[in-house]
């Protein structure tokens, strides 16, 4: 069972903190996991789509994630607690924004991006999870999904030359996975708002 109570003190540890302001803000969690499985069904609905379209796709949804991360650390608890979500949204936006400001990077470029951006957000999930392990069940949600981020991100820079239908369905299943990764953490989350 969990150690967290929605509205404790200010005075509470830093993982209560955190669980306090992910279960605040599980709604936020819950649209960042739509929009990765739309961004998912998308892939493998367009196989025909050129590797610029994708990587412009994966723009929009890096942008879309990262904002909504960001407005999770400002809506949220502690400021010590929010410091993993605004990297996060930082890192997101930062991506998205590029890809639509510098069209002109060649598609190679860009993938190394992609990989950047989901080996580090990867890495701030996994550490958020462990700060919060001892606060929440369930916390394996968000290390798997930065698990998968990371292992993704490693993927895409061993093999950028991977052909763009390959790279397409990889795309397409990592963020359907994260996606429900996310969701499933959300649906926790909310049961430790209401409780």
């Amino acid at each position: 069972m969990s150690t967290m109570q929605v509205g404790r003190p200010p005075g509470m540890g830093l993982g209560s903190a955190m669980v306090h302001a992910l279960a605040k803000n599980w709604w936020m969690l819950l649209l960042r996991g739509v929009a990765a499985i739309i961004f998912g069904v998308l892939a493998f609905a367009w196989p025909g789509m050129t590797l610029l379209t994708l990587i412009m796709f994966y723009g929009a949804f890096a942008l879309f994630d990262g904002v909504m991360a960001i407005i999770a650390a400002i809506t949220g608890g502690a400021a010590a607690s929010r410091w993993w979500l605004a990297a996060v949204g930082l890192l997101g936006i930062g991506t998205g924004l590029l890809m639509f400001m510098m069209p002109g990077l060649t598609a190679l470029v860009l993938l190394y991006f992609i990989a950047g951006w989901a080996i580090a957000t990867g890495a701030l999930q996994i550490i958020g999870a462990i700060r919060l392990r001892k606060e929440i069940d369930g916390e394996w949600y968000l290390i798997l999904g930065g698990a998968l981020s990371v292992l993704f991100g490693v993927g895409v820079m061993m093999a950028p030359g991977a052909g763009a239908l390959a790279l397409l369905w990889v795309i397409g299943i990592y963020a359907v996975i994260m996606g429900v990764t996310l969701i499933g953490l959300a649906f926790r989350l909310k049961k430790l708002a209401t409780s």
